[in-house]
């Protein structure tokens, strides 16, 4: 009788997502972005955490959407290539962090809204200002490449979120467009923002 002998596995270092994972629509990236590891580094340190929410920002069109104002200063780095980050500051208190999607010039955009710390990291991460203060953004970081080394996504192994679509937050101002179901969160996390 011959045993069959077993294999050591070495687990593959996550992959980076690239610039062809955001040159897609935003419906889709916001989507595909729950469960995605983001990654900031920061003087020294890596600080990880699983992305549970997003919202899409569907372009000039979208009247939830910055964009929709047109082509300003604030809003030039979501015209720009996909891959980057959009970072602004709401009630004089947050950041909030997005990332620019689609093509160039089409002005689309995803708010990461909830996530769950990694490897150890004890935060609350819970709504886009926690997330993005934990993260470190700054305006500064406004236009930063995410395919880059700073801030950037990874594609992790493990099970699929169990998704779930909704409406998305705090837009009554949009029209007709508050109605629209472009949130996209883990129905399993409870580091979801906001009531299911």
């Amino acid at each position: 009788m011959t045993l069959a002998r077993t294999r050591k596995l070495t687990p593959r270092p996550a992959k980076k997502l690239g610039r062809a994972f955001f040159a897609r629509d935003a419906e889709t990236v916001a989507r595909d972005l729950v469960g995605k590891t983001i990654v900031r580094r920061h003087r020294g340190r890596d600080y990880a955490a699983r992305v549970v929410e997003t919202e899409a920002y569907l372009g000039p069109h979208d009247l939830a959407a910055h964009s929709s104002k047109g082509r300003t200063k604030r809003t030039e780095v979501m015209f720009g290539p996909p891959g980057h980050a959009y970072v602004y500051l709401i009630y004089g208190m947050y950041q909030m962090l997005n990332i620019v999607v689609g093509r160039e010039g089409d002005a689309q955009a995803i708010l990461l809204r909830a996530a769950e710390p990694l490897n150890g990291w004890d935060e609350t991460l819970t709504g886009p200002g926690r997330l993005a203060r934990a993260l470190r953004v700054t305006p500064a970081d406004n236009g930063m490449d995410l395919t880059g080394g700073k801030l950037f996504l990874l594609e992790p192994g493990g099970n699929p979120p169990r998704l779930v679509v909704g409406k998305r937050v705090n837009v009554d101002y949009a029209g007709v467009w508050k109605d629209e179901l472009l949130r996209f969160y883990d129905a399993d996390s409870r580091a979801v923002s906001k009531p299911r």
